[in-house]
Formats: structure tokens, C-alpha cells, sequence
């Protein structure tokens, strides 16, 4: 199936390459396309910015923590659906191991540059030869963002030599807000649409641009054959915390646990909802609960039905902001101390500086589960962790791992279809009453 698809990337974070795929996204939706989008690396926000743009779910795409052929799954899948692919970087185009460049040159996809021209003009001429060549990758244009006016889009081209200018954008009054984590969630944004579409129509697009862009071949693949011997969750009801403070999930790991048997549901925290009672097991994902510490100190109901869970040993998982919740309190930037649920001996205590951030695995006995960590608290705890996760590249030490009960918790966002045989162990304990 051939497609026009674009990995857009930058020079490192900070450029703009959020607000451009966004605005292109929505550009192409509303001029009829079919649009699919994905984000490369770990993270959970800008994929749901991008799903508001687009109005399809955004995966992830990484050759290490996601896989090689189940990145090449996913494209043929949304290039079966598709006339366009869109595919926002991570950092910088070389950054990591793997890089945005490497994954564009694993699929042959084509590169666009996302350029903060905002404090240039010819420089960015070397910028972009320097994107193109260093690697090097196929680099199918530029779009330069934060251009003043007229004139200085004319020096802009004019420096570009033989690399296309596919467009410009100028700069923006208000941009998407941000966070400690990143952008604010989209939920929390009232006039989240009307900004993109503002975005969409600041971008200018030269004419023919996109025409000049390449297609792609994405070959459609068999589907994966299961392998019947493998533990699953047929049956079983997986209770999973969704709200403000706990927003931070996979799709594809929802799709994980459907494809391993298990029934969904859902319930919020910070509603005070109590955990279903039909769960058979409970994961908490992370999410800002540190913004909601005052609410969610409150939130009686819920506390007690996560206990009571614990109490009958229901299977739970609980990462890094689920985690936080699970502790005896957590202290705030401002130093106010919340009490939690307390089923993790130990504080949580916020900081201005990244804690951890990159890739890691975990080799949890029965199977490895690969994904990531990224937070600004540290845990203060007499606990012995039972384990701990390897960082990637270096394989040292990551996160701990800590179990009590029928709980496991850690700062560790696991990438379920990395080892769905790992996440069925985890969550497939015996449910047993009072």
C-alpha cells in the first residue's frame, strides 16, 4: 500500500515539532484526507494532542521498546486505513538509540524538518544540510517555524539551496500550554480545537508541497498468530484508573489486554469512585496525581476500595504517578503534605528537577517487559524493592521494584504488547473474597 508519510523531526525538543505535525494533521483532515498519526519514543501526552488533531487514536513507534516488525505492523495497519501517515520525532532527529533517523531509515520514510527559525536566517541553510547528511536520511523538506514576516521568509528559502521550503508557520501568540511532564492534557484545555485550528491555518503550505512529498510502500502483513500456550486473561475484568491525575496509558496496551481476553473498565479516582467491584485486577497508570493532592487526599471512598482490594489479594500494578497515590502521603512543590492510601510505606516527595528519564526493561520472571521512566519525585521509603529495572543502552540499574501483597508498583510505564505474557502473569493472580 503506498502512502505519503513524513517523519517530522527537529534539531532537539523545543522546536515546534508538536504544533506543526498538529497543525498539519488537522490541515489534511479537513481537506478530506484520511490521516493517521504516530509519535516516535515513550509518551503518553502529545499522542492525545495529536489524536484531537487528527481524530484517530496515535501509537507509539520505536524499534527497541515497541519492535521492529511491530512497528512495520502498525504502519501497514494505517497505511490500509490511511492516505497520509504522519509520524512527530522524539528530541532531536539523531537522539537515542534508537533515533527518529534510525526508524525513518528502517521504513524508508522521508523527513521533514521542523525548524525554530525565529532567531535566524541563513544559518538554517547549514542547519538542514546538516540534518540531511549527518545520518544521512531522505530529507523531503523543511518547514520553518517562527518566521516574522515577508522578508524573512525570502532569506529562509533563499539559504535552503536544494532543499525544499514545504512551508513556513509564524510565530505563534499562543502556543500549546505546557507543563512539567510536557504539554497540558487536551482534556484540561477548553479551547483546545479552536487552537489547532488556528495553528492549521497559520501554516502556509507552498504550492505543490505536497505533492512533492514521497509515497511509501507499507506491504500489509499477515496477522500475528497467538501462541496458545501463553498465560492470558480470558474472563477476567481489569479494573483501570482514568482521570486527570491518571491519564498516562498505551492505547496499544489497552488493546494488549482485549487481545489477551480481558474485559476493561474503568474508574476515576479523583471522582471518589470506588474500584469496581467485579475487578479481578486493578492497574493505576501515572498521570499528574501531584496536581490533585488535595482531592485526592479526600477521595475516602476510594482509598477504602483500594484496600479493601489489597485485602483480598486482587492482582495491581501500579506505575509511577499510580504509585505515588498508593504511598502514605505526597509532598507538593509548595511542601504541603497530602496523606494517601498508604499501602506503600513511604513518602513521595516532588522535586523541580527529572528524577529519570530514557528507556528500561524489566525482567519480571516471566518475561521482560520493555517501556520507560520519567518523573520529577523521588520515593523515600524504608522498603526493599524485590527488584529493579536495566536502562537502555547501558543496562545499569533503573527502577526499583517494589511488592506488597498482591500490589506491584514502581516508577516504571511498562509498554504492555512488549511481553503480553509478562502482563497476564502480573495481573492473572487467583482473585479471591474476603
Amino acid at each position: 500500500m503506498n502512502v505519503r508519510a513524513l517523519l517530522i523531526s527537529a534539531i532537539a525538543s523545543g522546536q515546534g515539532k508538536t504544533t506543526v505535525t498538529a497543525a498539519l494533521a488537522r490541515r489534511l483532515v479537513r481537506a478530506g484526507r484520511r490521516v493517521r498519526v504516530f509519535k516516535v519514543g515513550a509518551d503518553f501526552i502529545d499522542p492525545m494532542m495529536l489524536e484531537r488533531a487528527c481524530g484517530a487514536p496515535v501509537n507509539v513507534l520505536d524499534l527497541w521498546m515497541v519492535g521492529t516488525e511491530a512497528c512495520r505492523r502498525l504502519l501497514a495497519q494505517a497505511a490500509a486505513a490511511a492516505d497520509v501517515i504522519l509520524i512527530e520525532g522524539a528530541m532531536g532527529l539523531y537522539d537515542g538509540d534508537p533515533s527518529a533517523a534510525d526508524l525513518a531509515r528502517a521504513f524508508g520514510i522521508p523527513v521533514l524538518a521542523v525548524l525554530d527559525v525565529s532567531a535566524m536566517a541563513q544559518t538554517v541553510g547549514a542547519v538542514a544540510l546538516g540534518l540531511r547528511d549527518f545520518g544521512p536520511v531522505l530529507l523531503a523538506g523543511v518547514i520553518a517555524n517562527g518566521i516574522a514576516g515577508p522578508r524573512h521568509a525570502e532569506m529562509v528559502e533563499s539559504a535552503l539551496c536544494r532543499i525544499r521550503l514545504l512551508g513556513s508557520m509564524p510565530r505563534q501568540p499562543s502556543p500549546l500550554p505546557e507543563r512539567h511532564l510536557g504539554l497540558v492534557l487536551p482534556a484540561e484545555v477548553g479551547d483546545l480545537d479552536r487552537r489547532i485550528d488556528a495553528l492549521a491555518d497559520g501554516l502556509i503550505l507552498h504550492d505543490g508541497a505536497w505533492s512533492m512529498v514521497p509515497t511509501v510502500d507499507f506491504p500489509a502483513l499477515d496477522p500475528p498468530h497467538a501462541d496458545p500456550h501463553s498465560v492470558r486473561l480470558d474472563g477476567r475484568v481489569v479494573a483501570i484508573a482514568r482521570d486527570a491525575a491518571f491519564a498516562f496509558m498505551y492505547p496499544a496496551n489497552i488493546e494488549c489486554l482485549h487481545g489477551l481476553g480481558a474485559a476493561v473498565c474503568w474508574f476515576s479516582p479523583l471522582a471518589d469512585e470506588p474500584v469496581p467491584d467485579a475487578a479481578d485486577a486493578v492497574i493505576l497508570p501515572g498521570g499528574y496525581p501531584e496536581l490533585h493532592g488535595e482531592k485526592l487526599s479526600r477521595a475516602a471512598r476510594f482509598h477504602a476500595s483500594i484496600r479493601r482490594a489489597h485485602a483480598r489479594c486482587v492482582p495491581m500494578l501500579a506505575e509511577c504517578g499510580g504509585m505515588m497515590v498508593l504511598t502514605d502521603s505526597i509532598v507538593d512543590l509548595e511542601g504541603r503534605t497530602w496523606p494517601m492510601a498508604g499501602l506503600l510505606a513511604g513518602t513521595t516527595h516532588m522535586q523541580t528537577r527529572l528524577a529519570a528519564l530514557g528507556p528500561q526493561e524489566w525482567d519480571t520472571g516471566a518475561g521482560v517487559l520493555r517501556g520507560h521512566a520519567f518523573h520529577h519525585s523521588v520515593f523515600t521509603t524504608a522498603l526493599r524493592g524485590v527488584g529493579h529495572t536495566n536502562t537502555h543502552p547501558g543496562r545499569t540499574p533503573g527502577e526499583t521494584i517494589f511488592r506488597s501483597g498482591s500490589l506491584t508498583a514502581s516508577y516504571f510505564h511498562a509498554y504492555f504488547p512488549s511481553c503480553p505474557a509478562a502482563v497476564a502473569a502480573l495481573l492473572g493472580g487467583p482473585a479471591q473474597t474476603a
